[in-house]
């Protein structure tokens, strides 16, 4: 690297930790927006895997949600109720292993949620693994079924990692969305059985060094005109927690920048996952009538008015290219998610 080079990369590092520290600065002033409903933090023992969310009316997915997250070993869920009207913030208040706080401020000015997580993590989630979630992400890893996160993090913090990153893959039904039958509990990919196993495209960025990864279903059904614009589906989920730490975009990036640095380099594989995205499921073609009008789900939200035309418009996503889900070891054969040196 020539001396310009380092330069340049000192002076990115220096803007990276002013942008974290003004990141945590918001999470601090945005923790006044945060009514607390039911607080059992209390309850977290130190080493406890923990799990954080923002939700609004998820009542229908959060049963299967949460026993999956349980079975895999999470102790504690810290959650943020955004206004629902459904029954969520009930249902939630009343889980043994849940701490709850309530806002009716915007989810997009709290940046999708992210702020308040912040200040949330920073808080109860220091010194602790943690995930962070939307309620329709189920995490699934190589042996996912007979080795629970525990085992998954005491190997990551023998390889000195801090972060395990996951590529969001769009679970979709075959017939219209509407015709899809769905009760609270159920396994959603009974229904949501089938996904885009080869459209992705992947780049990494130069400033966050995060991969930015595009494609599945939603790029090939509603941006295939523009796919740049396609939603991201590259995330850091489950990360080591440290009061100095912060998201930059969703759960997409994180600074330090070294946590985003969830594959490997020289041309092996790095372990990692894939979130299973239950996006598609019932109720999802009147949902998108609201999120169009609300506009808290996108920076800019007038650019996607066509994504939720074409999702009120109850499609049919499968085609004839559409593989059916089978388990992680199908999709760590495609390349969708590795093992790297766990064995």
């Amino acid at each position: 690297m020539g001396r310009m080079d380092r330069l340049s990369d000192m002076a990115m590092a220096y803007r990276l930790r002013w942008k974290r520290r003004r990141l945590l600065l918001r999470a601090f002033r945005k923790r006044q927006q945060l009514s607390p409903v039911m607080n059992r933090t209390a309850s977290i023992a130190p080493d406890d895997i923990l799990a954080a969310s923002t939700v609004r009316n998820e009542r229908a997915r959060l049963p299967y949600f949460l026993n999956h997250y349980r079975g895999l070993g999470v102790r504690h869920f810290l959650f943020v109720d955004n206004s629902s009207d459904d029954g969520t913030a009930e249902f939630l208040a009343q889980q043994p292993d849940v701490s709850l706080w309530a806002t009716a401020h915007s989810y997009k000015l709290s940046r999708f949620g992210v702020d308040w997580l912040t200040w949330l993590q920073l808080k109860h989630a220091h010194g602790h693994w943690c995930l962070t979630l939307d309620a329709d992400e189920i995490l699934i890893y190589p042996y996912h079924d007979t080795r629970p996160l525990p085992a998954l993090v005491d190997w990551l913090e023998r390889q000195g990692r801090q972060s395990f990153g996951a590529l969001m893959l769009d679970m979709y039904p075959k017939g219209r969305l509407s015709e899809q039958d769905y009760r609270a509990g159920d396994d959603p990919f009974e229904t949501l059985c089938w996904f885009d196993a080869g459209n992705y495209m992947i780049r990494r960025k130069p400033d966050l060094q995060n991969l930015w990864i595009q494609g599945g279903v939603r790029a090939r059904r509603f941006f295939a005109a523009e796919p740049k614009r396609a939603p991201t589906m590259g995330k850091v989920p489950l990360v080591k927690w440290n009061r100095r730490f912060a998201y930059v975009s969703s759960a997409h990036s994180l600074l330090p920048r070294r946590l985003n640095h969830v594959y490997d380099c020289a041309g092996g594989e790095a372990a990692s996952g894939v979130l299973l995205h239950t996006k598609f499921l019932q109720g999802v073609v009147e949902r998108s009538g609201d999120e169009k009008q609300r506009r808290e789900h996108f920076a800019n939200s007038a650019l996607y008015d066509a994504y939720y035309n074409s999702l009120m418009q109850d499609p049919d996503l499968w085609c004839d290219q559409s593989t059916r889900l089978t388990g992680w070891r199908q999709l760590e054969s495609m390349g969708l998610m590795s093992r790297g040196g766990w064995v």
